[in-house]
């Protein structure tokens, strides 16, 4: 069977990017490939093997187009609303604390968060095995 095990984003403002995504979410560089027009830097913490890769393109100096298909990354956290503060305190600007229901079903609590190009991240609550782990 098939494992995933990154997901790739073009970034703009390499540092802008990589403080982003330490402060927010403890990714650190795990590995980086510099060619000639372009880098790939590989990002992962110690709470899971899969990583995301940012694609830098030298030169680059028009914002990408995120156009209509990107939907969103998603991270799990074990408490939604200490994370909140958290990143609200480091000066990320989260958007407000939801809950989710499918009918009277609960699903979940989550938030976005919005990285330097406009990629959207949602953080969830963890909850049972198998839904927002």
């Amino acid at each position: 069977m098939a494992r995933m095990i990154h997901s790739m984003i073009r970034v703009l403002d390499e540092a802008a990017s990589l403080a982003f995504y330490e402060t927010a979410f403890g990714l650190k560089v795990a590995d980086r490939l510099v060619f000639d027009s372009f880098s790939l830097i590989y990002l992962s913490n110690d709470e899971q093997t899969f990583e995301l890769e940012l694609t830098v393109n030298h030169g680059r100096t028009k914002p990408y187009d995120l156009g209509d298909g990107y939907g969103h990354l998603a991270v799990s956290v074990a408490d939604v609303d200490a994370e909140h503060a958290r990143l609200t305190k480091a000066g990320l600007a989260p958007l407000a604390v939801k809950d989710m229901s499918c009918g009277e079903r609960f699903v979940g609590r989550f938030f976005f968060i919005t990285d330097p190009d406009g990629y959207r991240i949602e953080v969830l609550q963890r909850g049972k095995p198998g839904r927002f782990i």
